[in-house]
């Protein structure tokens, strides 16, 4: 009885411990994620392999200054975007980040549909609506504690991605100096993976949602309040493993496409294309596997990208907030929610490209990340803000370099 009462009390230690940053990390490798880097691998190979290591550091300090704004302030980021940026410049703001989400919703729901239909002979429209609802019902009907507590749990579902890498056959050396030694190869095609990867794994999504949730679940509401050392450290050690674990299922579905489909003629558009080619290639549990990732990853990206939209609204337009509120409490907040989810949806009966869709988001994401990432800096470095949590060094260097990074993303995406 001892033993079993320990291990009840080991999971709900690690679950008080795993936070909003495991769910930020985790929903980072959406389906439209998934998309992009098994492109990257079915096109490059391992060659694209470096950029889970570099931007792992990057995506820690942004990550880092926007769930120490959300402690130290008790307000979302666009909150406190208020002292840099005009209302009507925050207007365009909600506007532009509520467009790019939507599409990716909607892009994320033809994946994991797609996916589904792969298990079960059901219309891929119909699979969209169920999960729509779904989606949306969950969302309304419960607290945040209780979603936070499905969400941290669900982002296991990632580790399919790792077994699945696994099962099949590799070349490790080549692995390791593609990890470890980059290599850029200087025409269209290549330049064009590199910036859809940036694009898609440091995304401004995330920014606003981190920020929200440190409010949700460390801060307990809006208005500033004494921060400890213990919650510092315990909310920097949750941002680092949730973006250590984003990177590394990145890593392995290049690796794992990079090894099956590179040189094999196969072309890989959608997540569909992915999971069919891998059942003659690499067999039927690594296909299986792929398949339910892309399902679990889907249940757990769709809320952040529609809750991050409507953390936008709410602290723009200065309405009640929050996945705590009953629905009665926070209509505007929710009524965001429901309609990105259906616009999105609606990108299943309308024939458009999931492709080009994700690509012009990723362009939008792309241009909107290095400003904010500069407001971020601004912020996190003013002292009449932050205290004594302002930045430190490591927040500055690597907060400049995703600055760069995502700067000369920006860049590319313009002159390519």
């Amino acid at each position: 009885m001892l033993k079993k009462e320990r291990k009840i009390s080991i999971f709900r230690r690690i679950g008080r411990l795993v936070g909003p940053g495991i769910i930020t990390g985790a929903s980072d490798d959406d389906p439209s994620g998934i998309t992009t880097y098994s492109i990257a691998g079915a096109n490059a190979g391992y060659k694209t392999l470096w950029t889970a290591l570099f931007t792992f550091p990057l995506m820690v300090a942004v990550q880092e200054m926007c769930a120490r704004i959300g402690l130290v302030t008790g307000h979302g980021l666009a909150g406190a975007f208020r002292k840099y940026f005009p209302q009507k410049l925050l207007y365009l703001l909600f506007v532009l980040m509520f467009l790019a989400n939507t599409v990716n919703i909607g892009a994320d729901l033809l994946g994991m549909s797609a996916a589904v239909n792969l298990l079960v002979p059901i219309p891929v429209w119909v699979i969209a609506i169920i999960l729509a609802a779904l989606i949306i019902v969950l969302m309304i009907k419960f607290s945040y504690l209780k979603i936070a507590k499905y969400l941290k749990w669900l982002a296991l579902s990632l580790f399919a991605y790792i077994a699945a890498a696994l099962i099949v056959s590799q070349d490790w050396l080549a692995i390791v100096k593609n990890t470890f030694i980059p290599r850029i190869e200087w025409n269209s095609d290549f330049l064009m993976l590199i910036v859809a990867i940036f694009g898609t794994t440091i995304s401004p999504y995330l920014f606003f949602w981190q920020t929200s949730e440190e409010v949700e679940e460390r801060s307990g509401g809006a208005g500033k309040r004494i921060i400890t050392k213990h919650e510092l450290r315990d909310m920097r050690g949750d941002v680092t493993l949730g973006m250590f674990f984003s990177n590394l299922v990145t890593f392995f579905i290049i690796a794992l496409t990079g090894s099956v489909f590179f040189g094999s003629g196969v072309k890989i558009e959608t997540i569909k294309d992915a999971a069919e080619a891998l059942r003659p290639l690499a067999g039927n549990a690594s296909y299986l596997l792929f398949t339910l990732g892309v399902l679990g990853t889907g249940l757990l990206a769709i809320p952040v990208l529609a809750g991050s939209a409507a953390y936008i609204f709410a602290e723009v337009f200065k309405t009640p907030e929050g996945l705590s509120q009953p629905f009665r409490k926070a209509k505007a907040f929710y009524g965001v929610i429901i309609i990105s989810v259906v616009l999105g949806l609606m990108m299943s009966f309308v024939g458009v490209s999931p492709v080009k869709a994700l690509f012009y988001t990723a362009v939008l994401y792309g241009l909107l990340s290095p400003p904010l990432i500069l407001i971020v800096m601004l912020i996190a470095n003013n002292k009449k803000i932050m205290g004594r949590f302002k930045n430190r060094w490591f927040s500055n260097i690597f907060g400049g370099a995703a600055f760069l990074a995502m700067t000369a993303a920006a860049l590319g995406m313009l002159l390519i």
